[in-house]
């Protein structure tokens, strides 16, 4: 799953002694987004105030994954055997 692969290199990334220190400020204020009522749409507008987390949060997530180090993509490659969102497309593994 697209989502849940993201996810898993992303809480990799955070401990990874690579990872940028912007990349820790940037996850906690994507987690505040998530819970907080201050929303771009309105969790309280039917569907649509829902679904606008269920596309900006692993969208940022994907953007945040492209931003990486290559030293520390290339780690994350070879940790879970796929290329990283943001990978050269040379890097991927088949």
């Amino acid at each position: 799953m697209l989502v849940r692969g993201d996810a898993r290199w992303l809480w990799y990334a955070l401990r990874h002694p690579l990872a940028p220190g912007w990349l820790k400020p940037s996850a906690a204020l994507l987690l505040l987004y998530l819970v907080s009522p201050l929303d771009l749409i309105p969790d309280t507008i039917p569907i649509i105030g829902v679904l606008d987390d269920l596309v900006l949060l692993p969208l940022a997530v994907r953007w945040l994954l492209s931003k990486l180090p290559g030293a520390l993509r290339a780690d994350i490659d070879r940790r879970f055997g796929e290329a990283a969102p943001g990978a050269a497309q040379g890097s991927r593994r088949v």
